[in-house]
């Protein structure tokens, strides 16, 4: 694949057709090399050459969006801060993501926040997507997609690299990496990385400043291998989480209602408060072990530990000090405060993988046990009387035990291979309040058991192969739902896969077909929780039917061209909704979020080997912002390009990289996330924006 430069991701058939022609080299994990067989609809995107011309401080979600069935999603509008991403219409609630094998969703909300692990990219080789239920994975199931973010080993040589960017909406990133090469007898190597990242944002006011870290120690002896890693990050964000009206947006895209001050009245905006912002830290600890038994033998265990703290801080005004569990002061019932809701977590554990190679055979059993337990309170400070500071008004705490073990096999049988993955989970939750306050709490003890397996077969056919498979899945609601609704039920998944990959040549192409029938599916019902997190409630019966197509072809030596495109259907069953006057039965309604088209073109250029040009271009489909086929909460279809350049300047043991990213080139005015509050609201995305960087390598 040498001068094949590509702007934006691989499709599956770009995956495909790599894998036939350029081996992965970063890393012989042994999971990578039993995820390449399944037959399953999957990418694996080799972070260096696909997304190293992109990766100029916007978060991975961001990066992540030209991929098949991928929509990205961003608060401050312009990909940094808080962000996340739907793969075939489900958000990051239902999409499972690990980092090296390790549960990342938090065990509460089961969400994925990457603004706690900014710059995660750059230390990051590979990254593994398996759309649907996929195979058995560590933590929560996958109910549109797993996501595996696989860190980068160290350098066998020492070389030191600076990455420097600067943009719109005043974003800079400012990164420093060095990396030891191999010592103490080519058994030892370190790599070390400090990033910096901060952008104004496009919405008013919606600031970040994130910092990131990641250390890596690598040992290597004989046949064991014993990896430290240490990465994290800590992030300033100022609120943008509660969007706009439609009128508002077609006015002043940019405004931000967070942190919005009063008059007396409530009728007019006096000023803004300064602090309304999220503020967390989170550092991931994960010791990686892998032993080489013999030629049949490997086994992988990792040890890990993960500790989040932080808060998100809000001006309540004219607030009840009874709110607060406080007594009135004298006369007065009422006050301004400043409100900071904390959460204190820790999440350790193990993870343990056993691979078994032989002739026709191969084995993979894994037995995982984590353990989270979380600490959530509030404190209050009043404005006007600084005798009442940092009060605290309630207080409960959450442990959540998960023990799972699974069995797969690949069967070889002349040009067939069949496959099967048995897995058994088994999950406890509590959760019980320790001071009262009438804003959190509720005591919950909540037990599931669950079996989910999976079954599938490969056709091997001239350069390619046929597939189908099936899995069953469940998934256990989260915090919120639970908090909302105690008898929320947990979700049953069905998924059936079909899909073909094949090359002719310099052409390229997959296509994937999917039926996911479900069970009491956790939907998006259009409305946010006090603290901007989308309300979920069971949908009864529903499904998600289509046809992913991708295609890659190599045009020349320097012209390549590539797209993906997801048609699908996505459908509640005979649809309630709970309204004020009663249950409304709707019948079949579409499901929120859930677009019936997903489409990206992508066409790059390398008259030389030091440089490369482009265009991206993705247009998604209308979808609704709740489930009840009101065409007043519809988000229209979007088409978006981007371009980008790089060039690479080579000097003696010196390589600068210029690199030039343009969003949106058109201009485009357009929403691609919202929720319901009388009426439609919407999270603006910025209309054309650049980013432009340097890095230089040290070798």
């Amino acid at each position: 694949m040498k001068g094949l430069f590509f702007l934006g991701l691989l499709s599956p058939a770009v995956f495909y057709a790599q894998i036939q022609q350029d081996s992965i080299k970063e890393s012989q994990i042994e999971a990578i090399n039993f995820t390449k067989r399944l037959p399953v609809a999957k990418e694996i995107i080799n972070v260096q050459k696909d997304l190293d011309q992109k990766n100029l401080g916007q978060d991975l979600p961001v990066l992540l969006k030209n991929q098949m069935s991928v929509i990205s999603t961003s608060d401050a509008g312009n990909g940094v801060g808080y962000t996340g991403f739907r793969i075939r219409g489900v958000g990051g609630n239902g999409i499972n993501v690990m980092m090296n094998g390790v549960p990342y969703n938090d065990s509460e909300s089961q969400g994925t926040f990457f603004v706690d692990v900014p710059d995660l990219t750059s230390s990051a080789s590979q990254i593994v997507i398996q759309r649907g239920v996929g195979t058995s994975s560590n933590g929560v199931s996958a109910f549109g997609a797993s996501v595996n973010v696989i860190s980068k080993n160290p350098d066998e040589k020492f070389y030191i690299k600076s990455d420097n960017t600067y943009g719109s909406f005043n974003t800079y990133k400012y990164s420093a990496e060095i990396g030891s090469g191999k010592f103490w007898n080519n058994r030892l190597s370190l790599m070390g990385r400090y990033t910096k990242i901060h952008s104004d944002g496009y919405i008013d006011r919606a600031f970040s400043d994130l910092d990131s870290y990641n250390f890596t120690a690598l040992f290597e002896q004989n046949k064991t291998k014993l990896r430290f890693l240490a990465f994290g990050g800590k992030e300033k964000t100022y609120q943008a989480w509660n969007g706009i009206d439609k009128a508002t947006w077609e006015t002043n895209p940019k405004f931000n209602f967070s942190g919005a001050i009063y008059d007396a009245n409530w009728e007019n905006i006096v000023s803004f408060y300064d602090n309304e912002t999220d503020n967390y830290g989170q550092n991931h600890y994960q010791l990686l072990w892998e032993q080489n038994f013999n030629d049949r033998w490997n086994l992988e265990t990792t040890l890990h530990y993960t500790k989040g703290k932080g808060y998100y801080e809000n001006y309540k005004q004219d607030a009840k000090y009874s709110k607060y569990n406080l007594p009135n002061q004298g006369a007065s019932k009422r006050s301004d405060f400043i409100r900071k809701k904390w959460l204190d977590n820790d999440f350790y554990g193990a993870v343990s993988t056993l691979y078994g190679k032989f002739e026709n055979l191969d084995l993979n059993f894994g037995l995982v046990g984590n353990q989270y337990y979380g600490r959530h309170y509030g404190n209050v400070s009043d404005v006007f009387l600084p005798q009442i500071f940092e009060h605290e008004y309630y207080r409960n705490n959450s442990l959540k035990n998960e023990i799972a073990g699974f069995a797969k096999a690949i069967v070889k049988v002349d040009a067939f291979e069949f496959f099967g993955d048995l897995q058994l989970r088994n999950i406890g939750y509590n959760t019980g309040i320790v001071q009262q306050g009438d804003e959190e709490g509720v005591e919950l003890k909540k037990d599931w058991l669950f079996f989910n397996p999976k079954f599938g077969v490969n056709y091997k056919i001239p350069q390619g192969k046929i597939f189908v498979s099936y899995a069953h899945a469940h998934r256990e609601p989260n915090r919120d739902d639970l908090f909302s609704n105690t008898e929320t039920q947990a979700e049953k998944l069905h998924d059936f896969e079909a899909g073909i990959e094949k090359t002719f040549g310099n052409l390229s192409f997959t296509t994937n077909l999917y039926y996911m029938n479900y069970v009491n599916q956790l939907v998006l019902n259009g409305q946010i929780n006090n603290i901007g997190e989308f309300i979920r409630v069971n949908s009864g019966k529903s499904y998600r039917m289509g046809i992913e197509l991708g295609a890659l072809a190599k045009l020349s030596e320097q012209w390549n061209l590539s797209g993906n495109l997801a048609l699908s259907k996505n459908e509640n069953q005979d649809f309630k909704n709970e309204t004020g006057n009663g249950i409304d039965n709707l019948g079949n309604t579409p499901i929120s979020f859930s677009p019936n088209v997903i489409a990206n073109a992508l066409l790059s250029y390398s008259p030389t080997k030091n440089f490369s040009v482009g265009l991206q271009n993705q247009y998604v489909g209308s979808q609704f912002l709740d489930n009840t086929n009101n065409a007043d909460l519809k988000l229209k279809e979007y088409f978006l390009t981007d371009f980008n350049a790089k060039y690479t300047l080579q000097l003696n043991r010196t390589d600068i990289d210029f690199k030039l990213l343009v969003n949106n080139i058109f201009n485009q005015k357009y929403v691609n996330n919202g929720y319901v509050y009388e009426g439609p609201i919407y999270f603006s995305q910025a209309g054309t924006n650049f980013l432009f960087g340097v890095s230089a390598w040290f070798r």
